[in-house]
């Protein structure tokens, strides 16, 4: 029986897609390999055959790309923060939060 691991980050999921593609593993296996180690809803079997796609492309790199745009603002400090607001309150409003918390969208809350 193999061990499953949890929460595993996008880039070290991508790295074993790359490892299996080199070892020319077909996508339908890598997916299957990949759910009996990380779980069911870990990636699709569609989202394997792009990433073995992009590889055979000339990709290399399991990291997402840099995109343009807004940065977020949140983090683990401002989470925790709404979390205890919540906490204390439980009849606090996305409103509420909005007036307490205007850094965050409106629409973050939607």
């Amino acid at each position: 029986m193999f061990k499953t691991i949890a929460d595993p980050a996008e880039c070290e999921v991508r790295s074993v897609i790359r490892f299996l593609n080199a070892k020319k593993v077909k996508p339908a296996e890598i997916h299957r390999q990949l759910v009996k180690i990380y779980g069911e809803n870990l990636m699709t079997d569609r989202m394997v055959r792009k990433w073995v796609r992009q590889l055979k492309d000339g990709r290399t790199n399991g990291h997402d790309e840099a995109r343009s745009g807004r940065p977020s603002v949140v983090n683990d400090s401002l989470v925790a923060k709404v979390n205890e607001k919540i906490r204390d309150n439980r009849r606090f409003t996305i409103r509420m939060l909005f007036d307490e918390f205007p850094q965050i969208s409106k629409i973050c809350f939607a």
